[in-house]
């Protein structure tokens, strides 16, 4: 029996592992478990500022629209990702405008982590605003659509993680 790494079997856990891991980085399941549900934060945002807007102030609505501007862009990148990733093809394009915009400079991950952030701050704001408790029903079931996959996607992510290093 030869020494060659190469030939030496994984056992089959390990195998499954893999392939469990590899899906979890797949762009459809990224797309569809955070950058979806970050746009649907996004769009929801930018609805309630338009909303908050026509009482307040043209500058609030005016956010509010490129915000939604964003959301939707967004939203078409990450349905793209998933699409060209369901059919084998390399993407062009990043998740989300902003890690576009990074990938001129050579740091598309940087700029993700940035939307991220930005994104965070949008669903703490809609939380410590209270705009959260004025969503229309539609709109609330989205937030809860959007939140239970961003959560359950994670600890799901988690709990791989944490098995797989025993």
């Amino acid at each position: 029996m030869s020494n060659d790494a190469s030939e030496i079997q994984k056992p089959p856990g390990e195998k499954e592992a893999d392939a469990i891991q590899r899906f979890f980085r797949r762009p459809f399941f990224l797309s569809f478990t955070i950058g979806i549900p970050f746009c649907a934060f996004k769009l929801l945002f930018g609805l309630n500022a338009v909303r908050e807007g026509t009482r307040t102030g043209l500058y609030l609505m005016v956010l509010g629209f490129i915000i939604i501007v964003w959301a939707m862009a967004d939203l078409l990148m990450n349905i793209g990702r998933s699409l060209l990733d369901l059919l084998h093809l390399p993407a062009p394009f990043e998740y989300c405008t902003i890690a576009q915009a990074g990938r001129i400079v050579h740091m598309p991950m940087v700029f993700l982590a940035i939307d991220t952030l930005l994104t965070f701050s949008i669903i703490c704001a809609m939380l410590w605003s209270g705009w959260i408790a004025h969503l229309p029903a539609g709109e609330s079931y989205l937030w809860y659509a959007a939140t239970t996959m961003n959560l359950i996607s994670l600890s799901l992510v988690s709990i791989y993680n944490e098995i797989h290093l025993i």
